[in-house]
């Protein structure tokens, strides 16, 4: 028999995400409470700008107020979908310490702070979720955190930021350069109007540590995330790649060790085959691909941002929410047994594809070679094509670390054979 008495909900932000929260609330509450065993009701809504006109949104729900809104004391589940770090975080908290649980789509507080949170929540009986914390619709962080929780999860490799997927994929169609797709990503709604945190890669970092610390068992925070940004990217860079039969991703990858001691986490552009499922993601969309070593090789896709699509991923845990309430029971809260240490950059292995301008003349692929002899690194495979005096020449390399092949790079650059270093590009997903 369904409760009769409704479950509250209190929202904060009613932006793009939070006004279609607010929206699905209202237009599919039938099914909701269907699902949950019980009504929910749309108690408060806080906002920064109440003159704004929001369709189908209660004007008698808004409010300015956020912290008298999460204080109530009858408010059982709050949605936070505001962003950055405060007030989000003190909201969150204060959300616990009045008895609600939370469902957060804050991927920024929650990679610097889940800890925190989740100690906060689990103090007060409460449940933090965060799906859409991380791609948008893509059911992600509780396959991970529930489906696979009896598995070994071995790496996470993924397209996590729609944004530079649109931005590379339009570069990778047409020929155009960065600026010129950066342009076209913005005139779209694609980009914000400043792109920062998309285009050097903070936003995939973040949601990088959030996907190794679940994935891992172990805490991982946005500073253990190494990251590079797509601003670097040419055209020449996109061609390369196509002559080698790849195209190039900004990748987020979580990979545990070989040996099992310690993990790594990183964001940067790279190299990936057109035979590799990630390759064929295109526009704006995400995909996730997970490698464990009982399930094998599983690939999410789908939308990664977007108010529709993120407000699916909320009401998801929304229903998870309230159903806990329901119940007197709260659902998995963080699990960092393995307390794992975080590997720097300079420890991962992988492979690179290097670009050099040098003089057209005998003996300068010896030069180059040796040079990446004395430091260890084997060459796959080499081309060279020169006229007037000037060469290009690119190397791609068989697997070796970060930190042999930066010795590689600041040793060829003392070569009076070697102009410039062009560019240098990892390559991934084999």
């Amino acid at each position: 028999m369904m409760r009769t008495r409704p479950l509250k909900v209190a929202l904060l932000g009613c932006g793009v995400v939070g006004s279609e929260v607010a929206r699905i609330m209202t237009t599919q509450a039938d099914d909701l409470a269907a699902r949950i065993g019980a009504p929910v009701e749309l108690a408060g809504i806080a906002v920064r700008r109440p003159g704004r006109v929001r369709e189908g949104v209660p004007e008698e729900l808004v409010t300015t107020d956020a912290t008298a809104l999460v204080k109530r004391g009858d408010i059982d589940v709050v949605v936070e979908v505001i962003g950055g770090i405060e007030p989000a975080r003190t909201l969150i908290t204060t959300a616990f310490d009045h008895g609600a649980s939370v469902v957060s789509a804050n991927k920024a507080l929650v990679a610097q702070d889940g800890a925190a949170l989740h100690a906060a929540a689990e103090q007060r009986a409460a449940d933090l979720y965060y799906e859409a914390a991380v791609a948008g619709a893509i059911p992600l962080v509780r396959p991970l955190r529930e489906s696979l929780a009896g598995d070994k999860v071995n790496r996470v490799l993924g397209i996590v930021n729609g944004t530079t997927n649109f931005i590379l994929d339009r570069m990778d169609g047409s020929g155009a350069g960065y600026s010129e797709a950066l342009d076209e990503a913005t005139a779209l709604g694609y980009a914000e109007a400043d792109p920062t945190a998309d285009v050097e890669g903070f936003d995939a970092a973040a949601k990088a540590a959030i996907l190794a610390g679940i994935a891992f068992h172990t805490r991982v925070t946005l500073d253990d995330v190494h990251r590079e940004g797509i601003t670097e990217v040419t055209a020449a860079d996109i061609a390369s790649a196509k002559r080698m039969g790849c195209t190039v991703k900004l990748l987020a990858i979580c990979e545990r060790a070989a040996d099992g001691r310690s993990v790594t986490a990183r964001v940067h552009p790279a190299m990936i085959p057109l035979s590799h499922p990630l390759a064929s993601v295109r526009e704006a969309y995400n995909a996730v691909f997970v490698e464990a070593d009982a399930a094998g090789k599983l690939m999410f896709y789908g939308p990664g941002a977007g108010g529709s699509p993120t407000a699916s991923a909320v009401l998801g845990d929304l229903v998870a929410a309230c159903r806990n309430k329901l119940a007197g029971a709260t659902g998995p809260g963080e699990s960092a047994y393995s307390r794992l240490p975080v590997s720097p950059m300079g420890d991962v292995v992988t492979r690179y594809h290097i670009s050099l301008d040098v003089a057209d003349k005998p003996g300068v692929l010896a030069q180059v070679a040796t040079v990446f002899a004395e430091h260890g690194v084997s060459i796959d495979t080499v081309r060279q094509q020169g006229k007037d005096g000037e060469a290009s020449l690119v190397a791609v390399t068989h697997r070796a670390s970060d930190a042999a092949l930066s010795a590689t790079v600041e040793a060829l650059r003392r070569l009076d054979t070697v102009r410039d270093v062009a560019s240098i590009m990892r390559v991934e997903g084999e």
